[in-house]
């Protein structure tokens, strides 16, 4: 039986299984296909996995192993070695083939989120995997991204950098961070809130909840608001095409 799944820790906030479950109802293929979830509290654990379950055929790959993941596979599809995170993960005759459908999932979502508006500026808020991707993407389209993080650095603002100007000046703000995840659904990055307004464009890749509390923060203040679980389903869908294609 062809097996997928999902590799992350924690992945109790998931709907990747319920969503490629009925996936597998919709295309009659329940008897013969199956999607579990893997929880790894270490990427070293990935090898024995795989070890173990010799019918993998694809895995999707979540917080935190994005990036670490790839020390660990054969090849990279050209868009996820530019980005240097993997998402999504081919299994053929045992070899290991990377690819980030991420991008696919956010690009056609975000244009979609943001219709006719043409923000100049975002933030994208974390630095890991997710954020890479979604910096690609924002490159491709014309929008300046800056990152923001704990820290400050090169590129990037430190949380308590930002100010009304700076908010004023990035309309387009996406959280690709764990904050607000369920099961602590209260925690939401730190930002100045009062300055948001109604020109602006908030989009969260958690999806549980499906209204997090960076999205109500900005809601209250008139800001477009958007979880991420268009996202998930296109890049899941993007994902199941890579897995099946002869």
């Amino acid at each position: 039986m062809p097996r997928f799944g999902l590799i992350g820790y924690p992945l109790s906030h998931s709907f990747s299984r319920r969503y490629f479950t009925e996936k597998f109802s919709r295309l009659g293929l329940s008897a013969t296909h199956r999607y579990d979830l893997y929880p790894l509290e270490s990427i070293t654990d990935f090898p024995a996995l795989l070890r173990q379950e010799q019918e993998l055929r694809g895995l999707n790959v979540t917080i935190p192993y994005k990036q670490e993941v790839i020390d660990y596979l054969d090849e990279l599809a050209p868009a996820a070695a530019e980005i240097g995170a993997v998402n999504t993960i081919r299994i053929d005759q045992g070899r290991l083939v990377g690819h980030n459908t991420d991008v696919i999932g956010f690009r056609e979502d975000l244009k979609d989120f943001l219709g006719e508006a043409t923000p100049r500026r975002a933030l994208i808020l974390g630095t890991g995997g997710a954020a890479l991707a979604v910096k690609w993407v924002l490159d491709r389209l014309g929008i300046a991204a800056t990152y923001v993080s704990r820290t400050p650095g090169p590129g990037r603002f430190a949380y308590a950098e930002l100010d009304e100007t700076i908010l004023e000046d990035h309309r387009l703000i996406v959280n690709t961070t764990p904050l607000g995840m369920s099961p602590h659904t209260t925690a939401k990055p730190d930002l100045p809130y009062a300055a948001i307004g109604e020109d602006h464009f908030l989009y969260d890749l958690i999806y549980n909840p499906a209204v997090t509390s960076f999205m109500a923060a900005g809601k209250a203040r008139g800001a477009a608001t958007r979880n991420g679980l268009n996202m998930l389903e296109k890049q899941a869908d993007a994902a199941w095409k890579i897995w099946t294609a002869t």
